[in-house]
């Protein structure tokens, strides 16, 4: 297989979609309720969870500021982690039932949330379930602007144009998925991540630092199946996604583990803030595949947490990719730590660095180690080739055949760059 260069040809097309409007400073939540009350808004629905609206000084501050500003606020918090299209109907015939007519949805949490208030901007307007929305963008009415205030340094979701829903009885996730579901305003105040616990910290900022490396190895723009969509949500990598991917895991990999260690040092905060907005605004125009479908699968198999599923099968990935994607690789060994002049070398340690970071937070770095049974990988790769809008994204040749090969490698915790003399 021929070897890619670390970036695509100069004349590949370009696309890069985020919302119209990103502020991240320390902060930034001050602005909201001015913010909100200068775009003509009158009348918001927060969306958020029990904790937040019971423990977080900074929500009821803004509740309070965007009273002051005018505006009605009715508050849902009913948020649960792995939001379920069930829950996302709950929410919309609970706020119906309010007589509630919100004009705008603030998210406030983590990722979760917020695709829980991106599934209630489509629904709240016409009523209608969730899964008579799926797989289309044409739906009955506009989506009403979203604010998306994240807590987390991790998924990206305030910049992302899906709403990621687990559906009871299926074995994988599913997705609302349209450009207009970006949220209006993704406000991102690394202030807010102070209180998350190491475990939390540890979860999103492997999210972040897979969004960066997985969306850097992707497919091509040239290359990537739109159909015949006019509006893809996603397009494949390109020069500018790219860029993106870069920075982010430069600071995901010089920062993380001090803002697991020390959470209180602000430089590292803000510089994981900062490669988590940098990571979703590659992969929310350049995409995804195999960690994120497989990670979906193997959530479906052990109800584990995003971030650590996408830690325990990003290495095997990238390992599998060493011959697609060699020179991508040993750049990203480099801003891991690594040096020398030998880029095969250099391609397959990037792999090892990566699962060493993830060991050192704490999480499993194989999937016997996970938990998983030998008898449960062929469900795995079965129910992570299901999620085809992934799996059509993958750059390094047939896909069944390297989803076998990569929950293989990863339940005995094989890689090359370990192998190798």
């Amino acid at each position: 297989m021929s070897v890619t260069s670390a970036t695509p040809t100069p004349d590949a097309p370009i696309t890069l979609c985020a919302p119209p409007r990103v502020i991240c400073a320390d902060g930034a939540r001050h602005r909201l309720a001015p913010l909100c009350k200068s775009l003509g808004w009158r009348e918001a629905l927060v969306v958020t969870d029990a904790w937040f609206h019971t423990n977080s000084p900074a929500l009821a501050e803004v509740l309070a500021a965007l009273r002051a500003q005018g505006i009605a606020v009715r508050v849902f918090d009913g948020g649960e982690p792995d939001p379920s299209t069930t829950l996302a109907d709950r929410a919309t015939a609970w706020v119906r039932d309010q007589g509630a007519q919100p004009d705008h949805l603030i998210a406030w949490g983590g990722g979760s949330n917020i695709d829980l208030a991106k599934a209630l901007s489509v629904t709240l307007p016409s009523g209608r379930p969730v899964a008579e929305l799926l797989n289309r963008a044409n739906w009955p009415a506009a989506p009403l602007p979203l604010v998306a205030v994240p807590t987390t340094a991790g998924t990206g979701s305030e910049i992302t144009p899906g709403a990621i829903l687990v559906q009871p009885g299926s074995a994988t996730k599913v997705a609302l998925m349209a450009n207009v579901l970006r949220p209006v305003v993704a406000l991102i105040d690394p202030e807010l991540t102070w209180t998350c616990p190491p475990r939390v910290t540890a979860d999103a900022g492997l999210d972040a630092l897979t969004h960066a490396i997985e969306s850097w190895l992707t497919l091509d723009a040239a290359l990537f199946d739109n159909g015949d969509d006019p509006d893809p949500g996603y397009s494949g990598r390109n020069e500018v996604t790219v860029q993106f991917a870069r920075q982010a895991t430069a600071l995901a990999f010089a920062h993380l583990d001090t803002a697991f260690e020390r959470p209180n040092d602000r430089a590292a905060r803000n510089a994981m803030a900062r490669a988590s907005l940098y990571a979703a605004m590659s992969y929310a125009t350049a995409g995804l595949n195999a960690v994120h479908g497989l990670a979906y699968a193997l959530a479906g198999l052990t109800h584990a947490s995003h971030g650590s599923t996408n830690a325990v099968m990003l290495p095997y990935v990238m390992d599998a990719l060493v011959d697609t994607r060699r020179d991508e690789l040993a750049e990203i060994a480099r801003l891991a730590g690594a040096s020398g002049d030998d880029i095969e070398a250099l391609a397959r340690q990037a792999p090892v660095l990566t699962r060493a970071l993830v060991r050192r937070l704490g999480l499993a770095g194989d999937l016997l180690s996970f938990g998983v049974e030998a008898a449960q990988l062929h469900q795995l790769v079965s129910d992570g080739l299901a999620v085809t809008r992934l799996a059509k994204a993958w750059p390094g040749g047939p896909v069944d055949e390297a989803y076998a090969r990569i929950v293989q490698h990863a339940y005995h915790g094989e890689l090359s760059g370990e192998s190798r003399p």
